[in-house]
């Protein structure tokens, strides 16, 4: 039997599995919240599927998202990312990386994880979105602004507010399968 499923998600295998194993799924653990920090980052002005073509090369060249040595790397290490085209290679991108592993790790600190930090910004718990169609779902919402001010004000980079709203889709702070997708119904309960 064929699932209904967002239209976003349609025609490319790596966007199905995406779509159906972790898009809009609660995320609690640090390390998958910081992995998907970066590359949501990493996404801005191109596609998903580009990154998620990149991811394993991702995982690779940046020691799984170790934040602990992604905020140790040098000058060195970073030009040698930037030769890795395994990895978008954008010298702006590269070096957020690092200053964003700083960054998570300093936030960590001060609220006992990550996940207690960046889940503040939607009291704890998922919104419920209610789209029919892709046609009215937003690019941001204030609480994607409050992220992205508040973030960019502890000096985390590639963190606009259209940035933050697809991480808070992509980490299930936000629910916006469509109401006709089979994944809605799972998630919302």
């Amino acid at each position: 039997m064929n699932k209904k499923r967002c239209d976003w998600c349609l025609g490319f295998n790596d966007y199905i599995d995406y779509h159906d194993k972790e898009w809009g799924v609660p995320c609690y653990d640090d390390h998958k919240l910081f992995e998907m920090l970066i590359l949501e980052g990493a996404q801005a002005g191109l596609s998903w599927s580009t990154i998620l073509k990149k991811r394993a090369g991702y995982r690779k060249a940046f020691d799984n998202f170790d934040a602990r040595k992604m905020a140790r790397y040098t000058d060195k290490k970073i030009e040698k990312l930037l030769q890795n085209p395994d990895i978008v290679r954008n010298r702006l991108k590269v070096n957020s990386a690092r200053t964003n592993a700083q960054l998570f790790l300093e936030a960590q600190k001060e609220y006992g994880s990550f996940a207690d930090y960046i889940w503040q910004f939607v009291d704890g718990k998922p919104i419920i979105n209610r789209w029919k169609t892709l046609k009215g779902m937003p690019a941001f919402s204030k609480e994607s602004d409050a992220m992205s001010k508040d973030l960019k004000k502890r000096g985390f980079k590639f963190v606009g507010t259209t940035i933050c709203y697809a991480y808070m889709q992509s980490v299930g702070m936000v629910n916006d399968h469509l109401t006709s997708c089979y994944r809605y119904k799972e998630l919302k309960k």
